[in-house]
């Protein structure tokens, strides 16, 4: 019984050393750039979609200046029920499997925003979305977890839909809302997605 149990231990340490080596060897996915500023060329297309859908009336534009930063700014307005102003990148496959976050270089106004994901191009598909504070003039580097991204439709949180899913990415966005009525702007230098 003894000899049993101590070739059950060998086999065990070997099979655990063997695993943990097939898992330091495995290569991680690179990082991956959606959107570069500073780059001149490949930037994606960006579409500006506000609560006029809706019959609101706020306002917002996106536009590259030159100094290799993207603009997102306006003014958001609660009046006929509205309340949000967004942006989001034309639709393309990004493929980010093996990847578990995005990392955004962002300086922003004090607002609360989110970062947008979709992995549909139908208009009714659920919009994933992680919030974060943009401090007031202040570079800085969100790493927003997949993990944490939860799907909503027209701001409703949506049960019984899956995780997110990277390999499905097909755009990413902001978006303002949550009653912060007034002007904002958010200046953005790249988006990547990380191991």
């Amino acid at each position: 019984m003894l000899a049993q149990i101590e070739n059950f231990r060998r086999e065990f340490a070997v099979f655990t050393i063997t695993a943990f080596a097939h898992t330091m060897n495995k290569p991680a996915a690179p990082e991956k750039f959606l959107a570069d500023f500073q780059a001149a060329a490949n930037q994606p297309v960006w579409q500006v979609v506000n609560d006029e859908v809706m019959g609101g009336v706020s306002s917002s534009q996106f536009q590259v200046v030159s100094n290799g930063v993207a603009v997102f700014s306006g003014v958001v307005s609660l009046d006929n029920h509205g309340g949000f102003a967004s942006v989001r990148s034309s639709p393309s496959p990004h493929n980010l499997a093996g990847c578990g976050s995005f990392l955004v270089r962002l300086r922003g106004d004090g607002h609360r925003y989110k970062f947008t994901v979709r992995t549909e191009t139908r208009f009714d598909a659920p919009l994933y979305q992680c919030g974060f504070l943009a401090k007031l003039n202040e570079w800085e580097e969100h790493r927003l977890a997949f993990k944490d991204f939860v799907p909503t439709f027209r701001g409703r949180t949506l049960p019984n839909v899956p995780a997110l899913n990277p390999a499905k990415v097909v755009s990413v966005g902001l978006l303002i809302a949550d009653k912060q009525a007034g002007p904002f702007r958010l200046e953005m230098s790249w988006i990547k997605a990380l191991p």
